[in-house]
Formats: C-alpha cells, structure tokens, sequence
C-alpha cells in the first residue's frame, strides 16, 4: 500500500467556534492506481491533500506513506505534490522549476536532466517557454509547468488538487494523460478535482462530502 490514511480529523479555529472539516476519513490508494476525489466546494479536499502529503498534520488519525507514519514532509521522490497555489519558486526558470526535483534526488544529482525536462514541456504544449520565470507566463502555463514537475521524478505517491482548473479544453487532456500515465508507471495517483475529463481516467472515485468519505 503506497498512501493510506485513518480516521483522519482537522479542524480550524474560527471566531464563532471550531470548524470541523475532516471527520474520520479513511482512504488507500495503491500503486499503479489512479484515484479521484470528488466533493462540493468547501468539503475538505484541499485540506486532506495538505495532509497527505505532509504539509499539516491532523488532530487525530494515522498517514501513511509506504508503510511509514508521515510525520513531516517526505522527499519529492516518494510524495510529490501539484497544490492548487502550484508552489513554482519565482526565482527560477519553468525549466529549473521543473528538473529541481532531479537536482535533489542524490541518486541522480549531477546527471544530465534536460532531455526529460523537454520532453515533458513539449507533451504539455508549454515548449519553448523554458527560460522564462513564472511571473513571466500565463496562470495555465505556471500549472502545467507544476504539473511537469510533480511527475517528473516518478514518484511513489503523486497528490494533485485541481490539476486542470487553470487548463482550457486543447491542453487538459495532455495534462489528464500525463497523469494516467504515471499510475501507469507505478505511482498511486491521489486528484481532487471537479473535471468530469479527470473522473474518466480514474480507476474509481471517493466523494468527501461533510467531512466524511463514500466511494462513488
């Protein structure tokens, strides 16, 4: 089992009282599997990939990577992560966006990365912008370049929050197949997402809905 995650709540402080947003959720994900998961705005799809891949840990509950309590964020190679603010450094070009987690994986540092950087730019229609900073493309260039960059170190566990809310109908498909291609290869593949194009190219799908989840 490459993502599990049990019992699972979060809850934030607000003025009024504490809201409750994830109530006991339970989930797996296996490798070579593509998973969706759907649910209405605001039912804690956000705030369960937060957790997943480590950014904020839970009140009560247990994730799991690999077999491992996930305590902190893993290395880029087991969990990497496409969230909805993209996380592109500003000070690097998309093309160094997209190789720095080959950079930081000491098994290939120093080994040459620009064949694989190009070839995923060119499947994802964003060629020819590699020398450019993100504040120099469009929002739908800046997720396509996240997206290449979540994929391109084969990880364990892949998490995508909306990975094609920013892509028009002539660039989502290569987004949606790109992402099939890496449960494919071996990854669990874990998508929040609205996109009935996503949904199509699942395995199955979980709907999180008043903080609990159901399988659709």
């Amino acid at each position: 089992m490459s993502l599990r995650a049990t019992d699972v709540h979060r809850s934030f402080d607000h003025p009024s009282g504490a809201v409750h947003v994830l109530r006991g959720v339970d989930l797996a994900v296996e490798p070579g599997e593509l998973v969706t998961l759907s649910g209405p705005s605001g039912s804690g799809k956000s705030a369960l990939i937060t957790l997943l891949c480590g950014f904020d840990q839970p009140d009560k509950g247990v994730i799991e990577v690999c077999g491992r309590s996930l305590t902190s964020p893993p290395s880029w190679q087991l969990c990497a992560v496409l969230p909805q603010a993209l996380g592109l450094a500003g000070e690097l070009t998309l093309a160094e966006n997209i190789a720095l987690p080959l950079r930081l994986d000491p098994a290939r540092r120093g080994a040459p990365v620009g064949d694989a950087v190009d070839e995923l730019m060119a499947e994802l229609g964003v060629d020819g912008l590699g020398d450019r900073y993100p504040a120099e493309v469009s929002f739908g260039q800046q997720q396509r370049a996240a997206l290449a960059r979540a994929v391109i170190a084969g990880p364990t566990v892949l998490l995508a929050d909306e990975p094609t809310a920013h892509l028009d109908h002539r660039s989502a498909p290569a987004a949606v197949r790109l992402l099939r291609r890496a449960a494919d290869a071996g990854s669990a593949v874990l998508i929040a997402t609205h996109h009935d194009l996503v949904h199509r190219a699942a395995d199955r799908t979980l709907v999180l809905d008043e903080g609990r989840i159901s399988v659709q």
